[in-house]
């Protein structure tokens, strides 16, 4: 099992955020508000399904994986609490949460279900956020425009999202989790989550009027569909899922560990019960 450090990010979220954070670019501030705006109650369920698969596990199980939740349920619960905090600052730019209630309302009808899937669809999830923390940690220079204190925000999410990919993982094929539902619950995660991401980041743009902005559609196909794009970049990995032996540590890089010994100074450790 692995043992996971539980952070607290030293950056104040209490003062106001540029309307164009993330270097003047209208498309790359939506995107990534979007993102931020799943991320509260996104990380409640993950750390939800992950608790209550937990319980599942015979109490001799529970020992072995009870270091490894405990780290997992600090980290998320971390970027639940800071993210809640970035959000509150974008919305006085005039945004509005849409993504949220709709999640809450699918998430209700898996009330009463087989904890197994709720442990699908969270390590899907978090193969997707481990793309994108890979594929951002990878192109450290997207952010570089931007106020210290944001860039460090999303780096260190990145770098703490890569570290804890396997958690999800790892309890649903310690329950018995097969590889249908997995798959399974994979293409319908990636439907959803791409297509709530693109509704909520156009819904941005548009109460910020840029969406019909040629700079906006330029960046909006450089960063997704050009040579370094998120999508092109990411496509392999992704269908790396649907083998029958995957595992989340076949696509290890050593990105998040250094970018967590180079930044040390941003983040003190929380000690965990």
């Amino acid at each position: 099992m692995t043992a996971l450090v539980v952070r607290r990010l030293l950056i104040d979220l209490t003062q106001p955020v540029d309307r164009h954070w993330c270097n003047g670019d209208p498309f790359l501030t939506a995107w990534f508000n979007a993102l931020s705006m799943s991320f509260p109650v996104g990380e409640q369920f993950f750390i939800d399904a992950v608790r209550n698969g937990f319980k599942q596990l015979p109490e001799p199980e529970q020992v072995a994986f009870n270091t490894e939740i405990k780290g997992f349920i600090g980290q998320e619960a971390t970027h639940r609490r800071i993210h809640a905090l970035f959000n509150a600052q974008i919305e006085k730019h005039g945004l509005v949460n849409e993504w949220e209630p709709r999640a809450r309302k699918r998430l209700r009808l898996l009330e009463g279900t087989d904890p197994r899937h709720g442990l699908a669809i969270t390590a899907a999830n978090e193969h997707f956020t481990a793309l994108f923390a890979e594929w951002l940690l990878s192109h450290p220079t997207l952010l570089d425009g931007c106020e210290p204190r944001l860039k460090a925000l999303w780096q260190w999410h990145s770098a703490e999202e890569a570290e804890h990919k396997c958690t999800a993982f790892a309890l649903y094929q310690q329950l018995g989790g097969s590889q249908a539902w997995r798959t399974r619950w994979m293409r319908r995660v990636t439907l959803i989550f791409l297509t709530d991401t693109l509704r909520q980041t156009a819904d941005n743009l548009k109460r910020d009027g840029t969406l019909w902005q040629w700079r906006t559609w330029r960046s909006a196909g450089r960063h997704l569909l050009g040579k370094q794009g998120l999508l092109r970049c990411t496509f392999r990995p992704w269908l790396a899922y649907f083998k029958p032996d995957f595992h989340p540590n076949q696509q290890n890089s050593d990105l998040s560990s250094h970018w967590l010994k180079q930044n040390a100074q941003l983040y003190t450790k929380v000690e965990t019960a």
